[in-house]
């Protein structure tokens, strides 16, 4: 603060230094001054300077305080606190509440944007749930197999981004959907398997699954669309012909973990510190149309509030394991009073 202060008010001590430069060489040049001490002279305006510089210094650090306490406290900016300001100091306040307040104005009217964006696309996405339901059972009535079985397919696919889009609708106020109950893993990895299952019999994908009886507390709905965004990228970068294994274990730290391993494509090294970053697709989905970059941004942003961490394995060529640790019992507590 003194060497900022110094530096504000260097402009005073250059025109000060000039000044006495100026008295001393008078004193030099004129013999009328010739009985006057020069260094009484100097001793005194100087000590008289400092003295206004350390007043100025404690009465301007004051005024700051007071200044910067008007911006943080006064959040509404009806009443303001100008004691001990300065008039350029409560000119320069009043003009800095005043783009505040535009800048008020503007963020109400971009949440209020935001918000009708929101409710409409959420609207959009409930309206398209209808003729999906239809589709569904006009797709079950089919007889050729193969053509059912790649309708199913599809409509999996079109269902599969419509819940996306609506989970990524909702992600921004998932502690008001936030229900926390007892849910058995098994039910949940069962559930979702089912919905990939034309997916997986075109691939010729199996699963293997084991040890999926353990019971851990979250919100049954969002840990099904976490569990939905990491099968789905199993599925999608597997090799034909292969299995997915699901199993579970705990760690040191009695954390349930959740693996979900598939036998595929791998992601590369290079691309693994970005692979939760939005609309990242990476090397390989550059090369996949079905790529959207939004899946596991949206799963790690749901687990995150719900204090789920994922943790990413993968060798190139030769498969990825996705791990889900869940907290144990303390870290659960602390999540739901957050």
């Amino acid at each position: 603060m003194i060497t900022l202060y110094i530096k504000e008010r260097l402009p005073w001590i250059i025109i000060f230094i000039i000044i006495i430069l100026f008295m001393n060489l008078l004193f030099y040049l004129d013999n009328g001054f010739s009985g006057i001490s020069v260094g009484y002279f100097n001793l005194i305006v100087i000590g008289l300077f400092v003295c206004f510089l350390i007043w100025r210094y404690f009465k301007e650090e004051n005024q700051i305080n007071n200044f910067l306490g008007n911006i943080s406290e006064n959040n509404n900016y009806h009443e303001l606190k100008l004691d001990n300001l300065s008039p350029y100091q409560i000119f320069y306040l009043e003009k800095i509440i005043q783009l505040l307040k535009q800048r008020d104005s503007l963020i109400n009217k971009i949440n209020v944007k935001t918000q009708e964006d929101s409710e409409d696309v959420l609207a959009w996405v409930h309206e398209m749930k209808t003729p999906l339901t239809a589709l569904k059972l006009m797709i079950e009535q089919i007889d050729d197999y193969k053509m059912r079985q790649k309708l199913e397919k599809e409509w999996a696919r079109i269902n599969y981004l419509l819940d996306q889009q609506l989970h990524n609708t909702r992600l921004a106020t998932i502690e008001k959907d936030n229900m926390y109950e007892t849910v058995i893993l098994k039910s949940i990895v069962h559930k979702e398997i089912k919905e990939f299952q034309s997916w997986c019999m075109e691939k010729g994908i199996g699963f293997q699954i084991e040890g999926l009886d353990c019971e851990v507390v979250t919100d049954s709905k969002w840990l099904s669309f976490i569990v939905r965004q990491i099968l789905s990228n199993a599925i999608k970068y597997s090799y034909e012909h292969t299995e997915v294994e699901i199993f579970t274990e705990r760690d040191v730290n009695d954390h349930i973990l959740l693996h979900i391993k598939d036998k595929g494509i791998g992601i590369p090294k290079e691309d693994l510190p970005r692979i939760f970053q939005k609309s990242f697709t990476g090397t390989v989905g550059r090369e996949s149309f079905q790529s959207t970059g939004m899946g596991l941004y949206l799963a790690e942003n749901a687990a995150e509030k719900l204090g789920i961490k994922i943790l990413v394995r993968s060798i190139e060529k030769e498969g990825t394991i996705v791990t889900l640790q869940f907290p144990n019992k303390n870290e659960y507590h602390e999540i739901v009073g957050r």
